[in-house]
């Protein structure tokens, strides 16, 4: 079988882990994000009883 023999793939997913983590993911880490998170204060929510129609 060949699927076991981990000799010509190992060197592939070493080689695709090596591309991404030294050349894609700095040019993604490099963008600022357009959208930064403020600090909010969270509001209470006003939680109103439902009522039902059969009760």
């Amino acid at each position: 079988m060949p699927q076991l023999n981990p000799s010509p793939w190992f060197f592939v997913m070493l080689l695709s882990w090596l591309t991404l983590s030294l050349i894609i993911q700095p040019k993604l880490l490099s963008f600022t994000p357009s959208n930064t998170p403020l600090n909010k204060t969270p509001m209470a929510s006003k939680i109103s009883p439902w009522t039902w129609p059969w009760t």
